[in-house]
């Protein structure tokens, strides 16, 4: 069955829908979705390696999940579907989305709480494909317990391994080797940066 996405206008307003490799294939606008995971007992973010035969970027690492809400859905029931499908990471079915108010003390939140931080436009070109989005960026924090040991369950057609990772790791990794990482994870980790320090105590 073909998957189809969300076309939108540059003001992020939907205007129609298109199969998910046509719409890669002809450089269209559309919807997608980038979120970070972090474990606040360990203080660490969950890195993605793609899978190597995804249609694009494969092998490259990336934020937790990434993926694009489909014709009809909500963001939170994509947000929950993707979770599961790509991690094996289930979500409790009242998640809400909140926006980050990088000011206030959210320590306390339960795990029925997911924090968008902002949306960002690119552009980049594959081999005969591209990414063409406007992505909004979340966080989803553990309680302060941190995630079980059996919490995820990783999809071996989407995500080739992962790797828990601390902030100061990471940006020497990102300096050190950049083509490591897909096109739009550099922007949205930076949109989530700033709460995930924050939050982290780092």
């Amino acid at each position: 069955m073909n998957e189809m996405i969300i076309l939108v206008d540059e003001n992020d307003r939907e205007i129609g829908y298109g199969e998910k490799l046509q719409v890669h294939r002809e450089n269209r606008l559309h919807r997608a979705f980038s979120i970070f995971i972090a474990d606040r007992k360990e203080k660490k973010l969950l890195l993605q390696k793609r899978a190597l035969d995804k249609y694009h970027s494969g092998g490259l690492w990336t934020n937790a999940c990434c993926s694009h809400p489909r014709k009809g859905e909500e963001m939170r029931d994509a947000l929950v579907s993707r979770l599961k499908e790509e991690l094996g990471l289930e979500v409790p079915a009242d998640l809400m989305i909140m926006q980050a108010d990088h000011a206030a003390d959210i320590s306390g939140e339960g795990e029925n709480v997911i924090y968008e931080t902002g949306t960002f436009r690119y552009f980049a070109p594959f081999d005969g494909l591209s990414e063409h989005e406007i992505d909004h960026v979340f966080v989803y924090f553990s309680g302060p317990e941190g995630f079980a040991k059996d919490a995820f369950s990783l999809n071996p057609r989407e995500v080739a391994e992962a790797e828990w990772i601390r902030i100061g790791d990471l940006a020497a990794w990102l300096e050190r080797s950049p083509d490591d990482f897909t096109a739009w994870f550099r922007p949205a980790y930076a949109l989530a940066e700033e709460l995930l320090k924050e939050q982290l105590e780092v």
